[in-house]
């Protein structure tokens, strides 16, 4: 069974993905996994993400999960879409519980000591570092993962190209959650595959 410790290591960096044309989503997905980052976040944040989850799902080599899940309802329509992994901007007992045991893949927004310390009851250990930068950014990560050792992260919230491989190079750091190789509107294949590429070639 693949893990979300599995899924954070297919590539340096997780595209987020905002939908708001599900006819953009097979463009876009064929163009970020040509260009080698095949873990595709589509937020739910727009009336075309389940949908969009179909549609990247036919792509060859894609592994398409939903991110902005912020209750119950929304992990069942995801799953429901196809996703193949979870990735919510907290973490809340009820939708920790849901998702463990729906068996998916899940990887929970936190920003404190408080928020991990929940998510290791409920047994898990990889994160999403959100909102990152505004969080206080790389140092405050690095204070954050000093007293829990076994935890694994992927920062979300002002990743980009630039300051990447910074947060790559901390060790706790699986991969990064960025929007920037995902640009919204009409799709420029041939540019989204030259993104991807540059932000799959970053590594530790």
């Amino acid at each position: 069974m693949t893990t979300i410790g599995d899924i954070m290591q297919t590539a340096p960096v997780i595209p987020v993905i905002v939908a708001d044309d599900v006819d953009q989503a097979e463009p876009l997905a064929r163009a970020l996994v040509a260009g080698g980052l095949r873990v595709l976040e589509v937020t739910l944040r727009t009336p075309a993400a389940l949908d969009a989850i179909r549609a990247m799902k036919q792509v060859d080599g894609a592994i398409v999960g939903a991110g902005t899940v912020t209750n119950q309802q929304e992990l069942a329509d995801a799953i429901d879409a196809g996703s193949e992994f979870i990735v919510s901007p907290g973490l809340t007992e009820s939708l920790g519980k849901a998702a463990i045991r729906e068996g998916v893949p899940f990887l929970p927004g936190i920003s404190n000591a408080g928020d991990i310390m929940r998510g290791l009851d409920l047994g898990l250990t990889h994160f999403k570092f959100f909102p990152a930068m505004a969080a206080g950014g790389l140092p405050a990560l690095k204070a954050l993962a000093a007293p829990f050792g076994q935890c694994r992260f992927c920062p979300t919230g002002g990743i980009t190209l630039e300051n990447a491989r910074d947060w790559l190079a901390f060790d706790p750091v699986l991969c990064v959650g960025g929007s920037w190789v995902a640009p919204r509107g009409a799709v420029d294949e041939a540019q989204v595959e030259d993104l991807a590429r540059e932000a799959a070639s970053l590594s530790s």
